[in-house]
């Protein structure tokens, strides 16, 4: 366990199995902790998806906001923490009108206090797209850049996944053993 770690990829890239095999190697009590909030019909389903993929394996949590005290009060039980994903953390801090800046600095200053647990932190990077045609967008594609640019520069390995296939940004470079597990049936 070589410090934290931040996945990125686009929608659908394989980066929440990546990273779920992942913290599947790097511990024995792996905790999932989820920020999504099932707030409409199409995204309970996407949440019951990802936990029936799980099988189990994993122990969850859902917090859609606090997610420093979240991360500092479950080190103490689990030795890997996987976050998925931060992307959604931020939409939910721009629901609730919280300052995402001051979040995302607490989250920073947490980490490295961090130190028995493992975090894997997975985010969509939505930087590489066509410039968004509103203020409101364009606002939150700013601020999850700014809060990936701040998390990479402490993570101890970033990891970018397109099509399923990680692409080592920061950290050793990893190969076909250190990367495959098997698949849940």
């Amino acid at each position: 366990m070589n410090g934290h770690v931040l996945i990125l990829g686009g929608a659908r890239s394989g980066k929440t199995g990546f990273a779920e095999r992942m913290a599947m190697r790097s511990g024995e009590t792996p905790l999932y902790l989820a920020t999504a909030q099932a707030l409409d019909a199409e995204m309970l389903e996407r949440v019951k998806l990802h936990q029936q993929q799980r099988q189990k394996r994993f122990a969850t949590l859902e917090e859609p906001l606090a997610l420093s005290a979240a991360l500092k009060s479950a080190a103490k039980k689990h030795d890997v923490i996987l976050v998925d994903c931060l992307t959604l953390w931020i939409t939910n801090l721009l629901g609730s009108g919280q300052t995402v800046a001051a979040a995302v600095d607490d989250l920073v200053a947490t980490l490295p206090a961090i130190t028995g647990t493992r975090v894997i932190l997975v985010s969509n990077e939505v930087g590489l797209g066509i410039v968004p045609d509103n203020a409101m967008a364009r606002m939150f594609r700013d601020l999850a850049g700014a809060a990936h640019q701040q998390l990479a520069e402490i993570c101890a390995e970033v990891h970018f996944v397109v099509a399923g296939l990680p692409l080592t940004l920061k950290g050793p470079r990893l190969t076909e053993s250190t990367t495959e597990l098997p698949r849940p049936e």
